[in-house]
């Protein structure tokens, strides 16, 4: 993972569960026929099931899950995020139709060759396949494609609400029980947002949060952040420590959503008349994380690092800077000329006799 490009990092752990859903999904639908047919061919143009036959299906039906989590991840599902809920299901299905229907003319061929031991172009495969598009084999195979469609547009569905490192992790079990980790939280508040929110008015609000957040993604996928909440106006990003502290990411993230809004004012002053601009916070420390919750579970962490990160990310203002970090944090990161760290004093933490020391940070070579 060290020298993957974190957005292809990204797009491959986001597709990959496609290809395993169809090859599970496809796997069973093949040996439930298998045994309900004691591997007898049915119907007029049904592939009868061998080893050769299986290996072929399986690793085609793998491909296929690629194929279309591509398609939803990156294609389809950017091309529809603002369409009705009807117009959404009626273009995917006319799209899904179209790629199943070209994917059964390619597919359908090499299996019927297999299974009969002879060449694509012999006019026994050609006979198969004609028979195949009149015979309830079919209806069977699409009644498996689209199943294994929903189930895959359903994963997609709770992996984007959840997060797919969230949903990964209940799937291995990873937080079933509390573990101790070690952590980078960046406390992210937009400046003014009270008053903004006054000027735009609820409804305007609301969409200038969709767009400020959207316009924040790359600049965090690119510097492997994970965001852990979104708390009305602010946003919680946080790292592993090993993946903070390389090349400096958890530093460098914040100018990048910087600039990320500053690309976009022209385009922020058009619709709202104003560029949103935000300070933040950053702390180090060990946290407990697990899974919390009887009605709704949510992966949570607890620890004393979270209110630290939260209480230096409000000492900004007072401090006249927009990015200001724990002396554990400058202690641990790599030296980097890119970044001046100017002494701020020290601040008590509440409920302890324990003073931490703050630093703030300035970009020394803007890009």
């Amino acid at each position: 993972m060290g020298t993957l490009n974190p957005f292809r990092y990204r797009t491959i752990n986001r597709i990959l569960p496609f290809g395993f859903i169809w090859f599970f999904t496809g796997s069973v639908f093949m040996l439930s026929d298998y045994f309900a047919t004691g591997n007898k061919a049915l119907e007029r143009g049904a592939i009868t099931l061998n080893i050769e036959t299986f290996a072929f299906a399986s690793s085609a039906v793998f491909i296929v899950g690629l194929v279309v989590g591509y398609l939803e991840t990156a294609v389809v599902d950017p091309r529809l995020r603002n369409k009705s809920f009807i117009a959404t299901i009626v273009w995917k299905f006319l799209i899904y139709n179209v790629f199943f229907v070209l994917m059964m003319a390619v597919l359908y061929p090499i299996a019927a060759a297999l299974e009969m031991n002879v060449s694509l172009w012999d006019i026994q495969v050609k006979q198969r396949f004609a028979e195949f598009w009149q015979s309830n084999a079919l209806y069977g195979t699409s009644i498996q494609l689209v199943f294994s469609l929903l189930v895959t547009v359903l994963y997609a569905e709770i992996r984007d609400n959840l997060g797919a490192a969230v949903l990964y992790n209940f799937f291995t079990g990873k937080y079933h029980k509390p573990i101790t980790e070690e952590r980078i939280f960046m406390f992210v508040d937009m400046k003014a947002s009270t008053t903004i929110a006054e000027q735009l008015g609820h409804v305007r609000y609301f969409t200038f949060l969709q767009r400020y957040y959207n316009d924040m993604a790359d600049a965090i996928i690119a510097h492997w952040g994970e965001v852990y909440q979104y708390i009305g106006d602010e946003v919680v990003i946080s790292w592993p420590i090993n993946k903070g502290i390389r090349n400096t990411d958890c530093i460098a993230c914040f100018y990048s959503l910087q600039r990320a809004i500053q690309r976009q004012a022209p385009k922020y002053n058009e619709q709202f008349g104003v560029v949103p601009q935000f300070k933040a916070g950053m702390h180090m420390g060990k946290v407990t994380t697990g899974e919390l919750g009887a009605l709704k579970k949510e992966l949570v962490f607890t620890g004393d690092v979270l209110n630290t990160a939260a209480r230096i990310q409000s000492l900004c203002n007072e401090m006249k800077t927009e990015l200001l970090i724990s002396d554990q944090l400058k202690q641990a990161l790599q030296p980097n000329q890119k970044y001046k760290f100017n002494a701020k004093g020290t601040i008590a933490l509440r409920g302890k006799e324990e003073t931490i020391a703050l630093y703030a940070v300035e970009e020394q070579n803007k890009e």
